[in-house]
């Protein structure tokens, strides 16, 4: 079998990275919608070499193999190179899920690079569908308050402060999961859901701290209404 370990190998990653991109939407839990058929070019090509690799070991002969691994210094490298084949078994069956709560809460507070000033007006509509991030942006550094006496619905996944304190929370990604930032809203006069349950909240905004401020953060919002509901299937927010 040791002849076929680097086909079997190649063959489990491509299969995985197929599975993730091509039969499924899974691929949006770790990078962007737009390096989709990356992937599935990739996990094609994979899938190319271990045939390739698998076809060359056929046609290796017992002896060829053994005059190969003669040496016996080197005759457990292709045993200890079967434990690759583990994480893309796991990716294959089991792929992570992804980020949430523990993620979120290992990112700093950041505030954005900009200044304090006026947004453009927000569409009109007597319920308006804003994103975690830009409902933040406006909360902290709109001078023109175009948040103000508007009903707003967002949705996110729930995390847990103090004192009872909860989150509606979103990360953003520029590229992929490995450059998330979280992006969050203080929610009030609701009951707290469990962590990393996905939420629709809609409400008001509530003034808080003085703009551009440490203060300001996080933004707040007085729930009228909170629902759960599924998971998207994309879970980030695009920068």
């Amino acid at each position: 079998m040791r002849r076929y370990g680097s086909a079997v190998l190649l063959l489990l990653t491509g299969g995985a990275v197929l599975r993730i991109s091509l039969f499924s939407e899974l691929y949006l839990r770790y990078v962007q919608a737009a390096l989709r058929p990356y992937l599935v070019i990739s996990g094609a090509l994979l899938i190319l070499l271990g045939l390739v690799a698998a076809v060359r070991g056929m046609r290796q002969t017992p002896e060829a193999e053994e005059h190969e691994h003669d040496d016996h210094g080197h005759s457990h490298g292709p045993r200890i190179a079967w434990l690759l084949t583990l994480p893309a078994v796991a990716l294959l069956l089991f792929p992570p899920p992804a980020l949430g709560s523990y993620s979120a809460s290992r990112e700093e507070t950041r505030l954005a690079a900009q200044g304090v000033g006026s947004f453009p007006a927000l569409p009109a509509g007597k319920v308006l569908d804003i994103s975690v991030a830009q409902y933040s942006s406006r909360a902290i550094y709109d001078s023109g308050h175009s948040l103000k006496g508007r009903t707003l619905r967002m949705t996110g996944f729930v995390t847990h402060g103090s004192n009872g304190t909860w989150y509606l929370t979103r990360l953003l990604v520029t590229c992929c999961a490995a450059d998330a930032t979280t992006s969050k809203v203080e929610v009030r006069g609701d009951d707290a859901p469990q962590t990393d349950t996905w939420v629709t909240v809609t409400g008001t905004w509530v003034p808080k701290g003085r703009l551009g401020t440490d203060g300001a953060w996080p933004p707040v919002l007085a729930a009228t209404t909170v629902k759960q509901v599924k998971e998207p299937a994309d879970p980030y927010e695009k920068r």
